[in-house]
């Protein structure tokens, strides 16, 4: 799929001309991070969909929209306890909730749990977004200085 066709398609004509923003599909500095960092907080909302919400964020926020809902893809049933275990144990620290066995589950204390999880996936899930942010606008400004130094050394041989 282009981006012509996501762009013509008809349940997409909600957002107007906002699928026209440039950054949605160009790789760029600003683009990309930001795309990253949503991803990656959409990536530890524990709640089916987060593509959608991804998709969302890229619009609203000016990210690549194909980058922030592959980055949620770091999130999928094979990673969900790796990921939401640490994340719901800081929300029953957070929330001072004794974490909950697999041998006392019942319904209430499955809800319970979910208020701890939440809290700490949406904690998890800011600082990975806020890491993985800085991380690639970082990376993205050392190659730009890099790619810059040998272009100089380059034109600097060429004179010799």
């Amino acid at each position: 799929m282009t981006k012509k066709d996501v762009v013509a398609h008809r349940y997409l004509g909600v957002f107007g001309d906002a699928l026209h923003n440039p950054n949605l599909w160009h790789f760029n500095r600003r683009s990309v991070s930001n795309a990253t960092a949503i991803g990656l907080f959409c990536a530890f909302l524990p709640m089916p969909f987060e593509m959608v919400v991804a998709a969302l964020g890229a619009i609203w926020f000016s990210g690549n929209l194909p980058l922030a809902i592959a980055w949620v893809w770091v999130s999928n049933p094979l990673t969900w306890i790796p990921l939401y275990t640490p994340a719901y144990l800081l929300g029953s620290w957070i929330l001072n909730k004794p974490a909950v066995t697999t041998h006392h589950v019942t319904m209430h204390i499955l809800l319970e749990s979910l208020a701890a999880l939440w809290v700490g996936c949406l904690i998890v899930g800011v600082v990975a977004g806020a890491c993985g942010y800085f991380v690639v606008n970082t990376l993205w400004r050392l190659n730009i200085r890099a790619h810059r130094a040998e272009r100089a050394r380059r034109f600097s041989l060429k004179k010799q």
